[in-house]
């Protein structure tokens, strides 16, 4: 019999500069995810909008913004666009597998070029290779590395394109964190075939979402998250659908009123 589940011990960081908006502080809540119901304690927290990272889940507590919003991916109702079919098709040729949450060189080469060409002064534009296997090995819940390559003729392994490191939670998938080969010649938008793989996989699993973590209005950064439809956001009532754009013409016809 397990243990009885205890209530978790919340803390809040101090007030740092905010990577994603020039001029704004940012502060998180956050706890510990440990012992034998961290996948239930992260069940629950991702369902209120915290994300993990290593054995500590969080979310934003800003004092004076909420510009970052939690989003999830209906995945049994998602219908790509026709932009997105054409590249789950350029790319539907690659090897997804499911791996157990262990850090590579390989994937850490990958990662490299990735933040390099992305995120090249990026909070992890300093990560080095331990840092980079604290970030996928130590996870206290359900949780792999799912790798993309390229096939082979003689059934090896084929060249890594794409990695994402991805939690199992009770509704849903959620994507902690993914990169890929930014200038790959043939390979125009992994990022986005990435999150259609995994929206197709919550589908396949009987999961109904898919969590893509944080769009924030403001943010170019974020903007590719709210091109996956239907989309849910998480506000003040629980989950609603979510449009951005029709916020965004809302919001201009009340500055016009």
């Amino acid at each position: 019999m397990s243990a009885p589940f205890r209530f978790p011990r919340f803390f809040v960081t101090s007030p740092a500069p905010c990577p994603y908006i020039e001029g704004k502080t940012e502060r998180k809540v956050f706890t510990e995810l440990s012992g034998n119901n961290a996948n239930e304690l992260n069940d629950a927290l991702g369902r209120i909008g915290f994300r993990r990272s290593q054995s500590v889940a969080y979310r934003p507590s800003c004092a004076d913004c909420s510009a970052c919003v939690s989003v999830r991916v209906c995945a049994g109702a998602f219908r790509p666009s026709n932009s997105q079919k054409r590249t789950i098709r350029r790319n539907r040729d690659l090897v997804a597998s499911a791996c157990k949450p262990w850090a590579t060189e390989e994937q850490y080469t990958l990662l490299r070029a990735y933040l390099g060409s992305r995120h090249p002064n990026g909070g992890m534009a300093d990560m080095d290779e331990q840092d980079f296997a604290d970030m996928v090995e130590q996870t206290p819940v359900d949780s792999y590395m799912i790798e993309y390559r390229e096939p082979t003729t003689d059934g090896g392994r084929g060249r890594l394109v794409g990695c994402c490191l991805t939690d199992r939670q009770g509704d849903g998938l959620s994507m902690i964190y993914s990169f890929f080969d930014s200038h790959h010649p043939l390979r125009e938008g992994l990022g986005t075939y990435i999150i259609a793989d995994h929206i197709q996989r919550a589908a396949h699993a009987g999961l109904p979402y898919v969590y893509l973590g944080y769009w924030i209005e403001g943010s170019t950064r974020m903007a590719y998250k709210a091109r996956f439809r239907p989309l849910e956001r998480l506000g003040p009532d629980g989950w609603a659908p979510f449009d951005p754009a029709a916020s965004d013409k809302i919001a201009a016809l009340l500055e016009l009123a």
